[in-house]
């Protein structure tokens, strides 16, 4: 191929309209309604046609056009009124991070020139970038968002894809299949980032085998949040090497390794390249382990020090947040195949390939285990949290065998439940009723209970014209999308036609959007047919069905579902009332989620990780109905929604599929329905409508990602980058200190054993009482200061195990038992009648540990 030389050609903009560049660079826009409506006034055609891209537009708009609007003077008011709130969100008084770290009680700030680094495999900002594949990249952009709204410090960390995830089309057979359009990132909100000297673009280079991957760094403003995206497309390097940043979660086991080790180590590099400084780094999922392994490898070469002690310093600062409730969900790696990428690093890290490989290993002896994402990123990580209260109780047991013999609550995975980013996702109509009833609480600060209980006020005959408003546009969007789709298939005339008569503006439509995974079970509803097809055909009270949703390309089971729905929703009895929409995207969801009545979710507990639609749909007053998994183990109430099933778990499946089947139809005609067509005379739902608000004011302030972001920042990111910044200083001191113990402690350890237990056994104690607990522990070399001693303790159940069990500490009283041993004691209080029992356990004990149980060294009686 001849070399070419080339250049960027950018939209001419008269003076007076210079500042929508500005505008159109910086995400902020598109969840600031007004500023998306400057942008609709501009050119509606266009928005449409470019996919809400802003930049592409402004080069798209003919020129006499933007002369026009800068010559009118309610669209010069209206951009002056949008730079006005820009530049007051720039550039505020005061924000949420300054006002925590100010107080007194609170965390302190980072140090000057630190940050938080977030890394992430997708990020769904806007559908402008279409830089995500589906829940893991919306929760990332949101993220991102609230991180920018609460004045955090935060830094993104990605890839740029030239193709993106797929767009879906199905054929005549109703069959999903794939089409990759190329992304132009110069007519896109992203820049490419260049030194300030030479004008040349900012490259950073990873070694992959027998070679040297050069990618460019591309910039995306989020508001006050700069996101840094890696492009591997460069002229330099090899084909195949250009095509690493083609596809989101494209291509086979050797690309995903390429694009992870980019993702980790190049991530990392680009940070310094460009002067930043983290202070935490945050997985936001496993993709992105491979960072622990370049921090390590650069502290070893800056402060000379051992892997043992990089490790430390490293791990003190990173928090791996994981999403995959299944093992089959994790990115695992043949032995042979990281030695392809990493056998040159093993001597700088100051490791063999046995040690190297073992940080990947549930069991680190195993020579044929494959290597993992999750488990390095756990090894490498001081702080791991879930993303529900349930997701972290199945990853407590998913992974509890990185620490044997710690019970499993025990095991250090906590929980932060996904929130999402309210401004983003309330519709225009309710976010108008939401200022004027709720004022601007809501949009500064919607994890406050006391703002969304101004919901109340608003009137229901208001409130239920504006979600019938939203009804009708999804209806209207439905039939357009529906018709373009019978078109593109080669329907005849009369499918077409009927196109417009399908679903009814004014009937109960219930909304099933999400990825098609047979574990998601789209299908559920079709268990009993007829039932379904007298529910949908009842004219006095009919329900609708739209389902949305895409199947991985490689998910033949998945994409078998969606076939499934197609054909049913074309048989004579559906036809009218049950839609499948294609390419289900950013914008379909927007329609979806305003414009339902309910929002219905059906997985197989527990393999729903968390989930986040149905946070948005709530925050639009559209009602859930789902079995209980995921998020709505939390959010779930009888006046906030409908659960199908109390969270039971079936070993049988074609069982649980019957029995949870017949109870969705059960809610249906016995609840949902009833509670939806009971009107007053005034033809007002407001049973109904008392649902929608109970539900908004229960479910809002809680699953937003501004509570989200503010908990992560107050119990890990500033509370970690402290510890990080002690770890680090003096050359690392207090981490090869750290490391030096935990190696004596690990040699020692051996020979740690309770070796008697002192107490009242068999005898009846009243509530109110102590019951005394002695025992001499063997110590070996270690010193009673090195370990914990405990009292585990709690009710005997049915299987005689202890249940909701409690840790109590025994204080050594001094006295020697004999060589090398010491004598423990303690008290357990008798709270409660019935039968206890408790066990004594050993673990080690340091200031300078993240958990007590993240060496998985434990002795029990």
């Amino acid at each position: 191929m001849r070399p070419i030389r080339t250049f960027s050609v950018v939209p001419s903009l008269p003076a007076e309209l210079a500042p929508l560049r500005v505008l159109a660079y910086n995400l902020w826009w598109s969840w600031d309604h007004e500023a998306v409506d400057l942008f609709r006034r501009l050119d509606e055609d266009l928005w449409e046609a470019t996919g809400h891209n802003v930049v592409k537009m402004l080069g798209s708009i003919p020129q006499e056009r933007l002369e026009a609007a800068a010559r009118d003077q309610g669209f010069m008011a209206h951009l002056q009124r949008v730079m006005s709130r820009l530049e007051q969100f720039l550039h505020p008084a005061s924000t949420w991070y300054q006002h925590v770290t100010r107080a007194g009680d609170g965390a302190p700030a980072l140090p000057a020139g630190q940050c938080i680094a977030y890394y992430s495999m997708e990020f769904g900002i806007s559908e402008c970038l279409p830089n995500y594949s589906g829940g893991l990249g919306m929760l990332s952009g949101d993220h991102l968002k609230s991180a920018s709204d609460l004045g955090l410090p935060l830094v993104g960390v990605g890839l740029l894809y030239q193709e993106g995830y797929f767009r879906q089309y199905l054929n005549v057979d109703g069959w999903q299949n794939e089409r990759y359009p190329h992304n132009d990132f110069y007519n896109m909100p992203t820049k490419l980032v260049r030194d300030e000297e030479t004008g040349e673009p900012l490259t950073v280079s990873v070694v992959y085998p027998g070679r040297l991957l050069t990618a460019r760094i591309w910039r995306v403003d989020v508001g006050r949040v700069p996101l840094f995206l890696l492009d591997t497309n460069v002229p330099g390097n090899a084909r195949e090497d250009q095509d690493v940043t083609d596809r989101l979660y494209g291509g086979d086991l050797d690309m995903r390794l390429r694009q992870e080790v980019l993702l980790g180590i190049g991530g990392t590099q680009a940070l310094r390249v460009l002067g930043y400084n983290p202070a935490v780094y945050h997985l936001n999922e496993g993709h992105a382990a491979f960072l622990g392994l370049e921090r390590i490898r650069l502290l070893r070469h800056d402060l000379g020090i051992s892997f043992a002690e990089a490790r430390e310093v490293a791990a003190a600062g990173h928090l791996f947040t994981t999403h995959t409730p299944v093992p089959a969900g994790i990115d695992r790696f043949p032995p042979e195949m990281v030695d392809r990428y990493f056998e040159h690093d093993y001597a700088n890290l100051g490791l063999t390939r046995k040690e190297f490989l073992a940080l990947g290993r549930e069991n680190p002896a195993s020579e044929q285990e494959p290597f993992s994402m999750a488990v390095l990123a756990l090894r490498l990580s001081a702080r791991a949290n879930g993303v529900s209260q349930l997701h972290s109780e199945v990853a407590r047991r998913m992974w509890r065998n990185l620490w044997p013999g710690v019970p499993t609550e025990d095991v250090p995975i906590t929980a932060v439940t996904n929130g999402v980013h309210i401004r983003s996702w309330v519709s225009r109509d309710l976010a108008s009723l939401f200022d004027r009833y709720l004022g601007p609480g809501w949009q500064e600060n919607p994890a406050d209970p006391r703002v969304w209980a101004e919901v109340q006020d608003i009137p229901p005959a208001e409130l239920w014209r504006t979600h019938e408003r939203r009804r009708e546009r999804l209806v209207a969007f439905a039939r357009a999308r529906l018709r373009q789709q019978l078109e593109q298939r080669g329907a005849s005339a009369s499918e077409i036609a009927a196109a417009a008569e399908v679903l009814h503006p004014e009937a109960l439509t219930i909304g099933f959007a999400r990825r098609f995974a047979t574990y998601k079970r789209a299908t559920l509803i079709f268990r009993d047919r007829e039932r379904l097809a007298r529910l949908v055909s009842d004219f006095q009270r009919p329900v609708q069905f739209v389902f949305a949703g895409k199947a991985h390309p490689h998910d033949q089971p998945g994409k078998e579902l969606i076939r499934e729905v197609v054909h049913i929703a074309q048989q004579p009895e559906f036809r009218q009332r049950m839609l499948f929409l294609e390419d289900y995207d950013v914008v379909v969801a927007r329609y979806l989620l305003s414009g339902c009545d309910v929002w219905l979710n059906t997985p197989v507990r527990p393999q729903e990780a968390s989930g986040t639609s149905g946070m948005k749909a709530a925050a639009n007053g559209v009602l859930n109905c789902s079995t209980v998994d995921g998020w709505w183990c939390e959010g779930n109430a009888p006046e906030a929604g409908w659960s199908i099933g109390r969270g039971e778990e079936y070993a049988d499946k074609d069982y649980q599929n019957h029995v949870e089947a017949n109870a969705f139809y059960n809610l249906l005609e016995k609840e949902i329905i009833p509670i939806f067509y009971h009107r007053g005379l005034d033809g007002i739902p407001r049973g109904w409508i008392a649902h929608m608000k109970a539900s908004i004011a229960r479910i809002a302030p809680y699953f937003n990602t501004h509570r989200m972001v503010a908990e992560y920042a107050g119990r890990f990111y500033l509370p970690m980058a402290r510890r990080a910044l002690e770890m680090g200083a003096d050359q690392g001191a207090r981490a090869r200190a750290l490391a030096a113990w935990k190696g004596r402690v690990r040699g020692e350890w051996g020979n740690v054993r309770v070796l008697e237990v002192n107490t009242k056994d068999g005898e009846s104690l009243a509530v109110g009482s102590a019951l005394p607990v002695g025992a001499s522990v063997q110590l070996g070399g270690l010193s009673p200061d090195d370990v914990a001693v405990q009292i585990y303790h709690g009710r005997v159940n049915e299987h005689l195990e202890i249940s909701d069990p409690e840790a109590l500490p025994m204080r050594c009283d001094g006295r020697a038992a004999g060589p090398g041993t010491c004598r423990f004691v303690g008290k357990i209080p008798c709270c409660t009648s019935g039968q206890h029992g408790f066990a004594l356990r050993v673990v080690p004990h340091h200031p300078d540990l993240a958990d007590p149980f993240e060496m998985g060294l434990i002795s029990w009686s």
